[in-house]
């Protein structure tokens, strides 16, 4: 199984501080031997955007060297998911700003027979992360 992690359950993984941070690796450390995660342009780009903007003492450089060190972790599996979904592709249930985000995952996540793992449970069709 490969799971496309979304940005806020990437942010969990990496940042010790974030509040779903236990729940998040102690679900990477079950699946991970017999999983691969990946992350995509949107997913890393938006982790350093946060990252940035919650973190003031954050650099690009900071934030790019944190995402490669999880990302090049012993443990876990990762792999690049190239984006080439348009929005044409967005699910039907997408009919609102804040869904078209999610939506556009789900479609990349499919396309390339993944499952979206996120914490966010309004992504419909998305593997929520538990508890």
């Amino acid at each position: 199984m490969i799971y496309l992690l979304d940005v806020n359950a990437l942010l969990a993984l990496g940042i010790d501080e974030h509040e779903f941070h236990q729940r998040t690796v102690k679900w990477v450390k079950q699946v991970a031997p017999h999983a691969a995660f990946a992350t995509c342009a949107i997913t890393e780009l938006g982790f350093l955007r946060v990252l940035l903007q919650a973190y003031s003492a954050t650099t690009v450089p900071l934030g790019q060297k944190l995402l490669m060190l999880l990302k090049s972790s012993r443990l876990v599996r990762y792999q690049f998911l190239a984006d080439d979904q348009d929005t044409m592709q967005l699910p039907a249930w997408v009919q609102w700003p804040n869904q078209i985000t999610g939506g556009h995952l789900m479609a990349l996540a499919k396309a390339h027979n993944a499952a979206l793992a996120s914490l966010d449970q309004s992504i419909r069709g998305a593997f929520i992360i538990p508890r």
